[in-house]
């Protein structure tokens, strides 16, 4: 045989081990959820084919992102911070601004919104019909082709599942561990009067499902209205989705535009908002008077705020719990 005809064996022989390689993945793939967990990491589904969901949302992170603003296609930075994903299976609405009222409609605003993924859901779709081994998941799965309908199904199967309740607090709450003095002391101040964390986060997931306008909003260099965007209400000027606090030691930077990089910060802010920034539009009233917590009272609800992360991402980001 000629040496020529080498390559041409090898590249056969490489072609054939990756379609094994695919085929062999794609009979793990049973269920909405695992075909969503496939997509979730699909960069096909962004315009240029360079971002997927998982780029911003990162599994390693508790499902949120490392820095304050996210870049999307063409290095397009965007204009709010990531959330976590985690714990959504028994929100009322997602997004900051909650303007998505089910996890399905959630997942594909991302996608078409030209800052984040850039892609049309109807040519998303497309894309996923020519795929021959998505179509093939999604006609075993669902017994039809790729949809938008569908699609969106898969995803939200996916992140329903994407539950944490395997804290160290979960462990205390079921009797089966102890905390520290200052996780302790952190968790009496959280549900107490002099913090009043507990007005706002509580309920499994430690959110109220409500919206709230913390002091991030003044219309001039803190211009994002929030929640007013999607109801053009007066009363809904600067709220923003209080969010959960589960694994929250893990999810920095914190609030809608990513401005604080740390508990500490957060914290510092929470203890006197009216004394960070001038103007503050709408406040809630809960704001009125600093807290008045000491530089110890907010490092015990640090350590307390720490004990609620889920020991498998304890172990990813080596966080330390004493």
């Amino acid at each position: 045989m000629k040496l020529f005809f080498y390559p041409f064996i090898l590249f056969a022989l490489l072609v054939s081990a990756l379609g094994f390689i695919t085929n062999a993945d794609n009979k793990s793939i049973t269920t909405r959820a695992t075909l969503g967990k496939k997509l979730f990491s699909e960069k096909i589904l962004s315009a240029d084919s360079s971002i997927s969901c998982a780029s911003c949302h990162k599994p390693e992170y508790a499902f949120a992102d490392t820095v304050a603003l996210s870049i999307g296609i063409h290095n397009i930075e965007g204009n709010r911070n990531t959330p976590s994903v985690l714990n959504m299976k028994n929100r009322p609405y997602f997004f900051w601004d909650g303007r998505a009222a089910s996890l399905a409609e959630q997942s594909l605003i991302p996608m078409a919104d030209h800052n984040e993924m850039g892609l049309p859901v109807a040519e998303a779709v497309q894309r996923l019909n020519k795929n021959v081994s998505y179509k093939n998941l999604f006609l075993k799965i669902f017994k039809q082709k790729p949809n938008a309908k569908n699609l969106s199904a898969a995803f939200a199967a996916y992140e329903q599942t994407l539950e944490t309740v395997d804290s160290r607090f979960d462990d205390w709450a079921n009797g089966d561990g102890q905390l520290t003095i200052a996780e302790e002391n952190g968790r009496q101040l959280f549900i107490g009067e002099k913090a009043k964390c507990f007005d706002c986060h509580f309920r499994e997931d430690f959110t109220s499902d409500e919206f709230k306008n913390i002091g991030l909003f003044n219309g001039n260099f803190l211009t994002d209205s929030g929640r007013y965007r999607i109801t053009k209400k007066e009363s809904d000027m600067g709220k923003f989705k209080i969010p959960g606090l589960r694994n929250v030691a893990v999810t920095a930077p914190y609030m809608h535009n990513g401005m604080f990089a740390t508990l500490q910060e957060v914290l510092r802010y929470y203890n006197n908002p009216k004394g960070f920034f001038p103007h503050q539009v709408n406040i809630d009233s809960a704001f009125n008077k600093p807290l008045g917590l000491t530089q110890k009272e907010q490092d015990d609800i640090i350590s307390f705020l720490k004990t609620l992360t889920d020991k498998a991402y304890i172990k990813k980001n080596k966080l330390r719990i004493f």
